[in-house]
């Protein structure tokens, strides 16, 4: 199971994703963020701190009211999966008890069987019911069985998932004036604001726990789009999908992973990154990303010495992909991104968040720096398509032009590695000298040297001229091509 597979999953279980058409849910008015859902019905409740929920909070002195009224929309979610199996020879098992392998199946025959596979979380937003949750609560999941506080029982049917940021949209059959909760904004919340996590930790029903928001954009290695709210709110097994509320009983975060070797420490994917996704999810049962077409990189203060920059704000472009709307509005590899229609960007990360939650079509402001000069370029955002990845090549034959002063021997690149990298001039590192300038700054053996200082570097000559013109203890920017992959470093000459 990837991502979460690393110690980082609350529950395990698996998603069918079936169409379902929403036309017989009631319209309701939104005037939210998402360009998308302005021409759409929403099927959401939007909560604000003028309500009975928080009115009833002030003087605060118990959770118990809060906890009374958001208790009836939280539900339980539990899968079934059919699993085939066959007869087992005689001989065969023999053989795998003498290997010291488990019996393969002791059922007669040949057939199928349903296997419970999982219990989570989920919630109403729609009293006609649409529920959210975790797509790894649902994921290959034949049946799905949802069951409400009072005891009620209804069958689900998937409408829409999104495995990257592991979100499901739910609806249940034959439903209608369920209660509901409002969906919140996650961005308003503070580190240190108090948050209460209602679920069914482990099978236990309607467990409530609380605690504080203790910190916020944590990446933990689940996703490309990890965006997580950081709670020590206890969040165990059976809790995934459950809602996180702030004081105001307005859904925050959806709870969904924990560190196994650690307490008091679980997280929520934002509810505004899932309220960006609900439009497509409701309309099509899928989310298509919004696409820049470039590399990028963190700027550390060595390269942003070398960039002429100050602090290590923004996302470095190392690479501009031929033919993506990057190229056609004119970005350049070596543009620094600062901003997104005026919004700051601190790093790689959030800037490719960022762009995947752009609706295809839709053009944005991108305030680059560029030769130390600040300006703003519009680009029309494609969708994006995921690709595999190029193997990186790493072959390389000692030998070839040594140039002590970066601590690197390079020779040219064979035709053969051009071809794959599809590159064109360069040179390729050979060796790396252990301890040296460019070993601590992380150049490798197999890279391709592009450019030193923005110059293009196309054959051994052009190399060794540039190296020798270094004076010692420069800072000087390196472009390197690394298998699939375009890189920036600062490497400080030694003389």
């Amino acid at each position: 199971m990837s991502g979460f597979a690393r110690g980082l999953l609350v529950g395990a279980a698996a998603a069918v994703a079936v169409g379902a058409s929403l036309a017989a849910f009631t319209p309701i008015s939104f005037d939210g963020p998402v360009a998308s859902a302005r021409t759409k019905p929403q099927l959401w409740h939007e909560g604000t701190d003028d309500t009975p929920a928080a009115k009833s909070l002030v003087p605060f002195t118990s959770f118990a009211p809060l906890v009374k009224q958001l208790k009836p929309a939280v539900v339980s979610i539990s899968t079934r999966s059919v699993v085939r199996y066959r007869a087992m020879d005689p001989f065969e098992e023999f053989f795998r008890r003498f290997m010291g392998e488990p019996p393969y199946r002791r059922d007669p025959g040949e057939g199928t069987r349903t296997m419970p596979r999982s219990l989570g979380s989920g919630f109403i937003i729609h009293e006609s019911g649409v529920v959210l949750t975790n797509n790894h609560v649902i994921e290959r999941a034949d049946e799905i069985l949802v069951k409400l506080a009072d005891g009620r029982e209804f069958k689900a049917t998937v409408v829409g998932r999104d495995p990257k940021t592991d979100v499901a949209v739910l609806r249940l059959d034959n439903a209608k004036d369920l209660p509901t909760v409002r969906l919140g904004d996650s961005d308003a919340l503070e580190v240190g604001d108090w948050v209460v996590a209602i679920g069914n930790p482990f099978g236990l029903s309607h467990s409530v726990s609380t605690g504080i928001v203790s910190a916020k954009e944590r990446f933990i290695g689940a996703g490309p789009y990890d965006d997580f709210i950081q709670t020590d709110a206890a969040i165990n097994p059976g809790n995934s999908g459950g809602p996180l509320f702030d004081i105001h009983g307005n859904v925050v975060g959806i709870n969904t992973a924990i560190v196994a070797q650690g307490q008091g420490i679980g997280f929520a994917v934002p509810i505004n990154l899932v309220k960006a996704l609900l439009p497509q999810l409701l309309e099509k049962g899928h989310v298509s990303r919004g696409w820049l077409g470039v590399m990028i990189q963190d700027v550390n203060e060595s390269l942003a010495e070398s960039l002429g920059l100050e602090g290590t704000r923004g996302a470095l472009i190392a690479e501009v992909v031929e033919g993506s709307p990057a190229e056609k509005a004119g970005l350049r590899h070596g543009d620094v991104v600062v901003s997104v229609d005026g919004k700051p960007i601190d790093g790689y990360i959030q800037l490719s968040r960022t762009i995947a939650l752009l609706a295809p079509g839709s053009t944005v402001e991108i305030g680059i720096v560029r030769d130390r000069k600040e300006m703003r370029i519009p680009v029309t955002i494609a969708e994006r398509e995921d690709d595999q990845p190029v193997t990186p090549a790493r072959g390389t034959r000692p030998g070839g032009e040594s140039v002590k002063t970066l601590g690197l021997t390079v020779q040219e690149v064979p035709a053969e590695l051009a071809r794959r990298l599809r590159t064109r001039g360069g040179v390729l590192v050979a060796e790396v000298e252990p301890g040296g300038p460019a070993a601590t700054a992380g150049v490798a053996a197999g890279d391709v040297l592009l450019e030193i200082n923005r110059r293009p570097i196309r054959s051994v000559a052009e190399f060794r001229e540039v190296v020798r013109a270094l004076r010692p203890g420069e800072m000087t920017l390196l472009r390197l091509q690394r298998g699939d992959t375009a890189i920036y470093v600062a490497v400080r000459s030694s003389g």
